[in-house]
């Protein structure tokens, strides 16, 4: 039976529904939604391998369905719901090379399909779909450089194009669809984290670089709201100026307001109210939600906050059921799924904050 717990929030009422777990185990695995059924694809299994299995959740009935499993098996690949497809681009497989597969499940047919490849293997991909084209930003290379490669696909041709190229070469970035543009924060450069902001003009295909993220954190989560972006928690760096400190996680909170064009300064005030990284961000019934992730505890974070723009303060939300870090996510519908991750190895766990709707 599903578990629901009511939060006390002026904004919206938000509570967790629970399904029931996964038939695999799984962390860095891909999620998709489709007409209300939720998709996981791949992943890394116990022994750290990549997996082929793909299953899917029917949220209404709360089932699972084991589906035939990918052609390749991978891990950190991007996926997209397309019409009545699932497309899964890149990862890497169980040698740990990143992948140039594009992968299409058929859910009318119950049938994978390869489609055109990338020009280049990519694991770290962003995605985003935008009127019937699917945008693929950035990845890891071969090499484990960062890629700065843009890429189209026009479903109807089944061909990859390029686009211009971000300014700044990363992988596992945030990315936004918003007013024919698309946002990219944050991301990796091996270990180094990446603080540029830039933007896709989708109507004049060229980039504008916005102030970049003030400080530079590991493991930050990155989320958007109708005129804000924030930059969440994370792990703070020793560096030029506090070189002999050591890694230490944070509560820092930046928001980039998109009228003015600047980020705030970091105010106490704003601060989440427990120091997190590697955790789930969305944007929820009203609030920015910040969920789980490592903190300076010795099992992951099973807390949950939410930023009240109205009240500019972080609020305690109802804890998560499960206590996990390196989640998968994926915001749809007034729901915002955290699936498999770690607890105390990797987890079957699928859980969704949900904005209560009035009766």
């Amino acid at each position: 039976m599903p578990v629901s717990i009511m939060a006390s929030g002026s904004v919206m009422s938000l509570y967790w529904e629970v399904f029931p777990p996964m038939p695999t185990c799984r962390v860095y695995c891909t999620p998709a939604y489709q007409d209300g059924h939720l998709y996981v694809m791949g992943g890394c299994s116990k022994s750290g391998l990549p997996l082929d299995a793909v299953e899917m959740l029917d949220v209404v009935s709360q089932t699972w369905t084991v589906l035939p499993p990918l052609p390749t098996a991978l891990a950190g690949a991007a996926a997209i719901s397309l019409g009545k497809q699932v497309m899964v681009i890149g990862g890497m497989n169980s040698e740990q090379c990143p992948l140039a597969t594009v992968e299409i499940y058929n859910s009318d047919e119950g049938k994978w399909e390869k489609k055109d490849s990338l020009c280049q293997p990519s694991m770290g991909i962003s995605v985003i779909e935008n009127e019937g084209k699917i945008y693929a930003l950035g990845g890891m290379a071969a090499d484990t450089s960062p890629q700065a490669l843009v890429r189209v696909y026009e479903p109807a041709k089944d061909i990859w194009l390029q686009l211009p190229s971000m300014p700044t070469p990363r992988y596992g970035a945030s990315t936004f669809l918003s007013e024919n543009k698309i946002y990219v924060l944050g991301g990796r450069q091996g270990k180094l984290p990446v603080t540029a902001f830039e933007a896709l003009d989708l109507e004049m295909k060229s980039w504008t670089r916005y102030p970049s993220i003030p400080s530079r954190r590991a493991f930050a989560s990155c989320t958007m709201t109708d005129n804000c972006f924030f930059s969440l928690g994370g792990l703070q760096q020793p560096g030029p100026h506090n070189f002999y400190s050591r890694p230490h996680f944070v509560s820092t909170v930046e928001m980039f307001d998109s009228e003015q064009s600047i980020w705030s300064k970091s105010a106490r005030s704003m601060r989440m109210r427990e120091k997190r990284a590697d955790f789930v961000s969305g944007y929820l019934g009203g609030r920015v939600v910040a969920a789980g992730g490592l903190g300076n505890q010795p099992s992951p974070l099973s807390s949950v906050e939410g930023y009240n723009p109205e009240k500019k303060r972080w609020e305690t939300l109802p804890s998560m059921p499960t206590g996990r870090c390196s989640c998968s996510s994926l915001q749809s519908n007034n729901m915002l799924f955290v699936i498999g991750g770690v607890a105390q190895g990797p987890s079957s766990a699928v859980e969704a904050l949900c904005v209560l709707e009035d009766v």
